[in-house]
């Protein structure tokens, strides 16, 4: 979907939800995933040790995916992307033909001797998007918008298999994860405007109604891993 049609589809959300007095419902129904139980901490991690590392994760647009990562202490840097097609094919315009292969991404760079690659799974599962819906995140719809951990080395990939069959084990969702864990073949930095857009939007209607509440729900649910972010 593309931006002027995102944001006036929410427009739209917004006006009818306030003449029906649900907003603050709608909102809610646009955050985090309601879970049976809370996430559990990650059986399987990597240790905890100095330096810089970089993850990618797709969780539907990347707007809020981008805006939940930029609050999580440890959490350095943050670009929003394009991952799983070619350098060819990485611009707004092509990805949203849904034709290219690519998912709308964001690269995350953290410091492991803060926070550690099965604590931002943990986020991603909880808080960043719905893993269960296959192809689509709410009435974003197509491959673009599917949900995605793209590994760059065999860590990444054990601890991100391993927590996936921990989450569904312990049966906290109502459908089966569909995410894909799959090997990251390039990252390709999204157009200027995209990146911290929610921050740099946030009266948005599109914001208000599908990022903020998400992050609300980080800070609510990860209390001591929030940092507050203004932008750069």
């Amino acid at each position: 979907m593309n931006t002027t049609l995102r944001t006036a589809v929410y427009t739209a959300l917004i006006l009818a939800a306030v003449f029906l007095g649900y907003r603050g419902i709608l909102s809610r129904a646009q955050a985090a995933p309601l879970l049976k139980t809370p996430a559990p901490v990650p059986q399987v991690d990597e240790a905890a040790h100095p330096g810089r590392e970089k993850a990618v994760f797709a969780g539907g647009c990347f707007w809020g995916t981008q805006s939940v990562f930029q609050r999580v202490k440890g959490v350095t840097a943050t670009k929003a992307g394009y991952a799983g097609g070619s350098a060819a094919t990485a611009t707004y315009d092509q990805v949203t033909t849904e034709t290219t292969g690519h998912a709308e991404s964001v690269e995350v760079v953290y410091d492991p001797s803060k926070i550690t690659y099965g604590q931002l799974l943990r986020i991603f599962f909880t808080v960043g998007h719905d893993p269960t819906q296959l192809n689509r995140q709410g009435p974003d719809v197509g491959t673009s918008y599917r949900s995605a951990i793209f590994y760059s080395n065999e860590e990444q990939k054990k601890v991100a298999t391993a927590y996936i069959a921990q989450l569904e084990a312990a049966h906290i969702f109502h459908g089966k994860i569909v995410t894909e864990v799959t090997p990251l073949k390039g990252f390709y930095d999204a157009e200027s405007y995209h990146q911290d857009y929610a921050t740099n939007n946030p009266n948005n209607p599109y914001i208000q109604v599908c990022d903020r509440p998400k992050i609300e729900a980080l800070r609510a649910e990860f209390p001591e891993l929030f940092q507050t972010y203004k932008g750069k």
